[in-house]
């Protein structure tokens, strides 16, 4: 463990963040740099794990739950990122301590993107650029492709970003439904409690539900059938929420007519048998990878960090 020393507050440091964002906590903060511990380091026998007051890390790498029991100063945990599956919601909660995270200011990065990948996934876009530089078009003309205006779009998981993804398809005039939890008031969109019932309506189906053990293998080989054929489906929750095998093996079948994925199971693994497929359009988790969301990102895990050590309301808290 290695530490920078600034005025103001210990910050263990979780995992790598964007480099400007590291800039501003070492010019603000004692920052203690954990890149390499495990949930099995002993951060009680550390001669400064007691002067630690906040923890920064980042969505995809989270907190060991153990951890905060072993830091007895600790204020504020403050996450870069919407995902909460590696964050111990739990045990911060019964130790009241606040845990804060990035939401709505990615929503429209990622709602772009779900688009953009719904009209490539539809278009062939990706595919028809590869025809082009290989040269096969001078042999013939590029395949037809699916219609997306006035299409019927299939929404898993009604949030923030759901919401800003049904309000870019109507603009394409596309008929919307979609599965939750629970309706959602205030929407004009119909809601499906069956998800099955859902995909078997949808030309589309968008997954923007939150991933963790309670979503793990939603879309299962059952989904992918009743999506069909002639469906696509767009990934860009997490990929803990698709089956990838059930996945693969509908789109080796032909069960299931493509898929349109920013996030996977094992990243930055992507399976052979994806790579492979035409009918597939690949995205390097990058739906909130834009200057502007990022750096939004950025300033709200300094917000809700120094909030915490006030002792002040954090802006967005998710426990």
């Amino acid at each position: 463990m290695t530490a920078s020393t600034a005025p103001g507050s210990t910050v263990l440091q979780i995992g790598p963040l964007m480099p400007a964002l590291e800039a501003v906590l070492r010019e603000q903060h004692e920052v203690l740099g954990a890149q390499a511990l495990t949930a099995a380091t002993p951060l009680a026998d550390m001669g400064d794990a007691a002067c630690i007051t906040a923890v920064v890390t980042s969505a995809p790498v989270g907190v060991p739950a153990v951890w905060l029991a072993q830091l007895p100063s600790l204020k504020v945990v403050s996450s870069f990122g919407v995902g909460l599956d590696q964050l111990p919601l739990d045990a911060a909660r019964a130790q009241g301590l606040p845990v804060g995270y990035t939401p709505d200011v990615l929503n429209d990065c990622v709602a772009d993107l779900a688009m953009g990948l719904l009209i490539d996934g539809a278009r062939r876009i990706a595919a028809a650029d590869r025809f082009v530089r290989r040269g096969d078009w001078l042999q013939g003309r590029y395949p037809l492709t699916t219609r997306v205006s006035g299409k019927r779009l299939g929404i898993v998981g009604l949030g923030r970003i759901g919401q800003a993804v049904a309000r870019r398809a109507a603009g394409f005039d596309m008929d919307i439904a979609y599965n939750n939890r629970r309706p959602v008031d205030g929407v004009a969109w119909r809601h499906e409690p069956s998800l099955p019932a859902l995909a078997q309506w949808a030309d589309f189906l968008v997954l923007t539900v939150a991933g963790g053990a309670g979503t793990r293998h939603l879309i299962n080989a059952e989904v992918l059938r009743a999506l069909g054929p002639k469906g696509l489906l767009v990934n860009v929750a997490r990929g803990s929420v698709v089956d990838q095998a059930a996945l693969i093996a509908c789109l080796h079948s032909g069960e299931l007519g493509g898929a349109a994925l920013d996030v996977f199971d094992d990243e930055p693994h992507v399976p052979a048998a994806l790579l492979a497929m035409e009918n597939v359009v690949l995205a390097p988790h990058m739906a909130s990878g834009t200057h502007d969301t990022r750096q939004a990102m950025a300033d709200l895990v300094l917000a809700n960090l120094h909030a915490g050590l006030a002792g002040e309301p954090l802006p967005a808290r998710a426990v």
